[in-house]
């Protein structure tokens, strides 16, 4: 695993007009669950539809109509949690949270307040790289991971008089990852939150689409003055920190640091104008830079929770457990740790190669058998950089591994340099084709003979006796030399060996 150095979290100190401020961030993310039934019925889950044709009688509130636990919402959830390092409880229960939306028939949302499925876990949040090599780090506490069923979605800008309900999403299955006060800063938070999702799409449990919803986050807010967070982490006495703030739905890394400043701020004029936060949920508005009251914060007594009657409590079996354990893929950590060993690559290279699984399998095809430094400079210099530029992901890659090895075998080989490396590599991307044959057919073999590159060097040399005298007495500007070489050979000449001659010549 990586040598990595844990420390407390910095905070993010904002200057209100009185004093310094540190922040306190807690986050409450929803994951929608990848599986093709919602939590407790078999309509389907996919994404799109045509309103209200995904639905259920169950889902839409018929009477009559009794849950069934779809199996593999749970497993997902299992797997989430043994991704997370977090305990897996074999006994969970669901209970009925009563409130009422338009979007939401039953009246009610079931979910799990008393007997979470997943209980304590940790998210690993890199912190960054010294230039010593040492890598720094610290740990997320997850409280618990529990599995509720989603609302609908009422749509307002259809029509001037009326609103209208989309079912489609009601009774998709969601895990609501709920995490410690211990993030101190937008930053982290974003970190958070993208480390969170690169874990679930490594396990297949999210697809972490923010843009579909499928991915969002409500973020706790609260201030508190220099030193009473340490003095909360020594007691895990709430008292010391702020009256806390939600901001609901966010589903943008962005608009999620924006709208924690902004709600920080908002607090420090109310706390140093000698008023009191009220603890209650915010919406953020990013066009007018605020956050807006939506609600009184309720507490869990205000939604009269109690055990749903027609569900009987989960019980799972340990082997059951241990089963998915044993299934589960190589997480990012470990994948980037292994990188980094085997193929010798640094924190950055390695971080970027492990994003995402497309990009890891991607770098280990092309690495395979090649020096691994070379492989990740290729994939991630000119193969990531062009794909941004066309906006295409690794997935509708032009170049397949197999012809970028190729191409770095060929360099490998002294058979084309880095200059016809990258012009090879051009065509590829835009024709495709074999790297060697192409090689071949269109002569962009590297010169490798000394006796036509001194035929070369001398030719040049000899039509340009001032910049002779001039290179004798500065040695720097042998390179011009061989830059004129290169050009004349149509950079075919190997560049090691044009060094090595014109040195020698230019010294003789």
């Amino acid at each position: 695993m990586l040598d990595l150095t844990f420390e407390p979290p910095k905070p993010k100190v904002i200057s209100g007009a009185k004093q310094d401020w540190e922040l306190v961030i807690g986050m409450e993310v929803h994951a929608q669950v990848s599986t093709r039934a919602k939590l407790f019925s078999g309509a389907s889950t996919q994404f799109g539809a045509e309103p209200n044709s995904n639905v259920a009688f169950v889902d839409a509130g018929m009477p009559g109509m009794l849950p069934v636990i779809n199996e593999e919402c749970v497993a997902q959830a299992v797997r989430t949690g043994l991704g997370l390092k977090a305990e897996i409880n074999l006994m969970s229960a669901f209970d009925r949270k009563n409130y009422f939306y338009p979007d939401l028939p039953q009246g009610y949302q079931i979910s799990q307040l008393y007997h979470p499925i997943v209980g304590e876990g940790e998210v690993l949040v890199e912190l960054g790289t010294d230039k010593d090599g040492t890598h720094r780090a610290r740990r997320v506490r997850i409280e618990r991971i529990h599995l509720e069923q989603d609302a609908g979605k009422s749509i307002h800008d259809m029509d001037p008089a009326m609103s209208f309900v989309d079912l489609n999403r009601t009774g998709v299955a969601l895990m609501e990852i709920v995490s410690r006060p211990d993030i101190r800063s937008p930053e982290e938070a974003a970190a958070y939150i993208a480390k969170l999702r690169q874990i679930m799409l490594y396990l297949g449990t999210c697809d972490g689409n923010m843009q579909n919803g499928n991915l969002r986050a409500d973020v706790n807010v609260s201030i508190c003055q220099p030193g009473q967070y340490e003095k909360y982490m020594e007691t895990q006495d709430f008292s010391h920190l702020g009256t806390r703030c939600e901001i609901k739905n966010m589903n943008s890394m962005r608009f999620i640091q924006q709208a924690i400043m902004v709600e920080a701020e908002r607090q420090i004029r109310i706390v140093e104008g000698g008023g009191q936060v009220e603890q209650e949920t915010r919406l953020y508005d990013p066009d007018k830079g605020e956050t807006r009251s939506m609600r009184s914060k309720e507490e869990a007594h205000d939604y009269r929770y109690f055990p749903d009657p027609d569900l009987l409590p989960l019980e799972i079996e340990q082997a059951w457990v241990d089963d998915i354990a044993a299934g589960l893929p190589e997480l990012p950590d470990a994948k980037k740790a292994r990188f980094m060993g085997d193929f010798g690559l640094a924190d950055y290279d390695a971080s970027v190669l492990t994003a995402d699984l497309a990009s890891a399998a991607y770098f280990e095809e092309v690495a395979k058998g090649r020096d691994g430094k070379t492989a990740a400079n290729w994939v991630i210099n000119e193969l990531f950089g062009r794909l941004n530029r066309d906006e295409k992901s690794i997935t509708d890659s032009p170049v397949s591994p197999a012809q970028l090895g190729g191409i770095i075998d060929l360099i490998a080989k002294g058979d084309i340099s880095g200059k016809i490396a990258k012009d090879l590599f051009e065509i590829v991307y835009t024709e495709g084709g074999d790297p060697a044959q192409i090689v071949e057919e269109r002569g962009m073999k590297q010169v490798t003979d000394t006796g036509a590159i001194e035929k070369a060097v001398d030719e040049i040399i000899a039509a340009n006796p001032a910049q002779v005298e001039k290179a004798k007495e500065n040695p720097k500007l042998a390179g011009w030399f061989v830059g004129q070489v290169m050009k004349a050979t149509g950079g075919k000449a190997n560049p090691k060996a044009v060094n090595e001659i014109v040195a020698k010549k230019l010294a003789g």
